[in-house]
């Protein structure tokens, strides 16, 4: 079933076609104009009237048909061709779901398409035109004319219609770009801008040239008309023919005895109503259109005639009266066809037109290497993923391309102070990220502290009661060895209690300091996997045990594998995923995360899988991209963001995430070795 197309899709459409018949029409009407000029037609053959009785179809009906002929090509053509750039955009204005194998696809035709319609339509004008002009005109000499003629109209129409077409598509171009963010270089026939400005000029040059240079031929060929005719005009009048002399034999003596210009020229008698028509020449005719054209404008034309449209053959006629007032018509024919100036015309369009290709090439190759410089400049930038403010493109002139050397310039500048902006910023961030997160460990340590610090207060009072027995006993006869080695081992035990609570102090200090430091001051270091494991587990055990949730830790390498990095930060990462997979449960106890450390291959895989409320689509595929969060007002989104970046830049590693609503999330930080 055909889909419907939709309010936006017809209006598009209206506007392209629309812009195309104008374009059509325009080049008719200009046509109309100088083809007369080019073809050297006869003076007022322009007449309708006239071209209705030597013609069955008229120059207006002519040009009708070929208006309709072109459209019809232009819309046919353009209807394959834009066929799906009509689809997408349907779907585009639907606000239909476009993948972007479609995108690239359309992104490419819009390319494209230009330079098709530009060949296609040249190809079709070119051959209707020509097929056109042999069956209308006659003349080879003309149908030469006629065909310069026409490839010149075709070049510009196309060239006008492949610069229409690129500024529609441009605007199909941009919408893609509201779908998809993603680009992707060398989409679509590579044209570099000199030879685009060449492709696009040259054509123009020589329409320019060819009409001049026909024009230029037909007004000399008229003039050598004009002097031929006034030649045998003056041998005419000369001759002071009477009536009584107006017969078929006497006006065969006079004429014979007036001196032809050339070989080819021959003289002519019309008797009365046409009844005889006698040529000297045995090859030589007088044409109906001749007679037509003399009955129309012989006396606005001052006796010339001519034979045809666009055939360049010439008369002169003298109109006189036979003693019984009847109207003959006698004169001479004559070609003004002068094939050498029209060598000498196309000549000079080859030589210019050479030129004028050469000068383009030259000019527009330097525009290319001042817009490859520029292009340069960016690649190195993104080659190097640096910006170096030392490095500046030279403004060597003071044009346009002075204009972008001098932005560029300062788009450098500010990106790159943008980009010390960011890392600033940055590091403020990951601080106060750090800082809250820290601030979250101090309830919590504090807990886990006191502990320790009562059993090792318990621990002293213990020894304290052991010295004053110990003091006591000295010099009592009753205490023996036995009683002093009693004594020594209960203090002993004592000591040993306070050193393990003091192990565990230092632990939760060096792992809290460890958090506390400045990002200015990170430090990267070797550390293994053991040494990882007990600081998470240090630092979150509070965190958990209010939550009450289990966190199962399961090592499925060598707890002494070494990993490089900065181990805080990591640890940070770490413990964020672990909070926000409590958070996941939602104040629900008894639940448990999973945190597994294995290796696959030269990769370290650190997972925290919790069995919560997972994560929405639209905001998994938004994770690592920008901060967002699940949890509304009380999140920011920037600890898993910060998480990522991280990850990206202090390991050259990444994060990856796997998430079901309903069924919880697994978040896996992948760490090369």
């Amino acid at each position: 079933m055909k889909t419907k197309s939709t309010k936006e899709l017809k209006l598009f459409k209206l506007k392209f076609i629309s812009t195309i018949l104008v374009v059509d029409l325009i080049t008719i009407i200009l046509v109309y104009f100088i083809m007369p000029l080019v073809q050297n037609f006869p003076p007022l053959s322009e007449d309708f009237a006239f071209q209705k009785e030597v013609q069955q179809v008229t120059h207006i009906q002519q040009y009708a048909i070929v208006y309709l002929i072109s459209i019809t090509i232009h819309l046919t053509s353009f209807k394959l061709l834009m066929k799906k750039i009509y689809q997408y955009l349907n779907k585009y204005y639907r606000k239909e779901k476009i993948s972007y194998s479609e995108i690239k696809e359309i992104r490419k035709d819009c390319i494209n398409i230009p330079y098709k319609v530009f060949f296609v339509q040249m190809t079709l004008i070119i051959s209707v035109g020509i097929i056109f002009n042999f069956i209308m005109l006659a003349s080879a000499f003309s149908i030469l004319r006629f065909t310069l003629m026409i490839v010149s109209v075709a070049s510009i129409v196309s060239i006008i219609l492949l610069i229409v077409t690129q500024k529609f598509l441009y605007n199909v171009m941009i919408t893609t770009y509201e779908i998809s963010n993603k680009y992707e270089k060398n989409n679509g026939y590579r044209i570099t801008n000199s030879q685009n400005l060449i492709f696009q000029m040259v054509p123009f040059i020589a329409v320019i040239l060819i009409i001049i240079s026909l024009i230029g031929y037909s007004k000399t060929v008229q003039q050598e008309g004009f002097s031929t005719g006034n030649y045998y005009k003056a041998y005419l009048e000369s001759k002071n023919i009477s009536p009584q002399q107006v017969s078929m034999e006497s006006l065969k003596e006079i004429l014979s005895t007036i001196p032809l210009q050339n070989d080819s020229h021959y003289y002519f008698i019309i008797s009365p109503h046409d009844e005889t028509i006698f040529v000297s020449s045995e090859q030589g005719e007088i044409s109906d259109f001749v007679l037509s054209y003399r009955d129309y404008f012989y006396d606005q034309t001052n006796g010339f005639l001519y034979e045809k449209f666009g055939v360049d053959e010439q008369l002169y006629a003298m109109d006189l009266t036979d003693i019984n007032g009847d109207t003959w018509y006698v004169g001479f024919k004559y070609p003004v066809m002068d094939m050498d100036l029209l060598i000498y015309y196309f000549t000079i369009i080859i030589v210019l037109l050479a030129v004028y290709a050469i000068l383009l090439y030259i000019w527009s190759h330097n525009i290319s290497n001042n817009l490859i410089k520029t292009s340069n400049s960016l690649k190195n930038i993104v080659d190097t993923k640096n910006i170096d403010k030392e490095k500046i493109l030279p403004i060597a002139s003071n044009d346009e391309f002075g204009d972008l050397a001098y932005y560029y310039n300062k788009i450098q500048e500010l990106t790159a102070n943008n980009i010390e902006q960011i890392h600033n910023n940055q590091e403020t961030l990951m601080e106060r990220e750090r800082l809250a997160s820290l601030g979250q460990l101090i309830g919590g340590i504090a807990h886990n502290l006191k502990t320790p610090i009562m059993s090792i207060s318990g621990a002293t009072e213990g020894l304290n009661d052991l010295i004053k027995e110990y003091d006591a006993s000295i010099g009592d006869p009753e205490v023996n060895n036995d009683d002093h080695h009693e004594i020594a081992k209960d203090m002993q035990n004592w000591i040993a209690k306070i050193k393990t609570h003091t192990e565990y102090m230092s632990d939760v200090i060096t792992a809290v300091k460890g958090q506390a430091v400045n990002l200015s001051n990170e430090e990267e270091v070797s550390f293994t996997i053991d040494e990882l494991l007990k600081r998470v587990n240090i630092l979150m055990k509070h965190e958990l045990k209010n939550a009450i949730v289990y966190l199962n830790m399961s090592l499925k390498t060598n707890e002494n594998t070494t990993i490089h990095g900065d181990i805080n930060s990591l640890i940070q990462v770490i413990n964020n995923m672990i909070s926000n997979s409590i958070q996941s449960y939602q104040g629900k106890p008894e639940q448990n995360i999973d945190l597994i450390v294995e290796r696959q291959e030269n990769k370290l895989v650190i997972s925290i899988k919790d069995y919560g409320s997972g994560i929405p689509k639209h905001i998994k595929d938004k994770l690592f991209k920008e901060m967002i969060t699940t949890k509304g007002k009380n999140g920011t989104g920037l600890g898993l963001y910060m998480s990522y970046s991280t990850i990206r830049a202090h390991f050259k590693g990444t994060i990856t995430v796997d998430s079901e609503e309903g069924k919880g999330s697994t978040f896996r930080i992948i760490l090369p070795l």
